[in-house]
């Protein structure tokens, strides 16, 4: 029986948490250990989820490093204790009963797999796909799509990930120094991808996820963190950087004058500035 370490990343968001962990805790796999890594949070989220799960083991970041930077914190302490697999699930997200089971079996039936992706599902509306494991990413034009149904994938999205120590192992963790946040799943999955790493999903496990719980699905802030992420990311991987960065750039700047929401223009200029 494989070891799992689940890691949960918590950022003033105690009660979306305690949620995530209570539908976690009813998992059938019978060989997993469950961690929250709390990022730097300012609500007293340590006290009210230690309160809440006493049996949980918690891991303080004393920072906000960033959604890759608080997963690798979790990642590695999973890593020094020989897990085989590191399940990430996100905070805002519960989980069905049968998810880590399903996702491990995908997992031990073809070892030449890095990650592998769960079905996330609209919190709303549960039987709505919200997402099917990962996504396509369109190198020439800075364009990220989320795949809805069947097929092939660029990445796996860091929402529901079950990651092979192995795999992690040789190609590294998530870069925190390049990405703070948003892009840094998908920048690990070209990596696995890279190094020979295969990524699959694993269609009976099923997750509802609350999208952008942590900053709002409008928020500038959220734009100038995708700006700038999705900048870095092209710069590596991109065949001619400049010119997906400037396709992206228009096609975000865009669609954002039309809807009149010019802070997020701001936001995107500003993005781009800090990369």
């Amino acid at each position: 029986m494989k070891q799992v370490d689940v890691v949960v990343l918590n950022w003033n968001g105690w009660e979306d948490t305690i949620v995530c962990l209570a539908s976690l805790q009813q998992q059938d796999y019978p060989s997993f250990n469950l961690i929250v890594v709390d990022n730097g949070s300012t609500d007293g989220s340590v006290d009210q989820i230690m309160k809440a799960m006493p049996m949980v083991e918690l891991l303080q970041t004393g920072a906000n490093l960033g959604f890759g930077g608080g997963c690798n914190v979790g990642i590695r302490h999973a890593l020094a204790r020989g897990a085989d697999y590191v399940w990430l699930i996100n905070s805002d997200a519960i989980v069905d009963t049968h998810a880590l089971s399903a996702l491990v079996r995908v997992a031990d039936q073809n070892l030449a797999l890095g990650s592998v992706g769960s079905i996330l599902y609209e919190v709303d509306t549960v039987d709505r796909v919200q997402l099917w494991g990962g996504g396509r990413v369109q190198l020439w034009s800075g364009q990220s799509r989320h795949q809805l149904a069947p097929g092939p994938l660029d990445f796996i999205s860091g929402a529901s990930v079950l990651l092979r120590c192995s795999a992690i192992k040789e190609v590294g963790l998530f870069d925190q120094t390049a990405f703070f946040m948003y892009w840094e799943d998908t920048d690990l999955a070209f990596r696995l991808r890279k190094a020979g790493w295969t990524l699959a999903v694993a269609d009976d496990s099923k997750v509802w996820h609350k999208q952008s719980a942590s900053l709002g699905k409008r928020s500038p802030l959220l734009d100038e963190y995708f700006t700038q992420s999705g900048v870095r990311f092209l710069m590596r991987h991109a065949p001619i950087p400049f010119i997906s960065i400037a396709v992206m750039l228009g096609m975000m700047l865009a669609k954002r004058v039309v809807m009149g929401e010019f802070s997020r223009v701001r936001a995107v200029f500003n993005g781009f500035l800090s990369a």
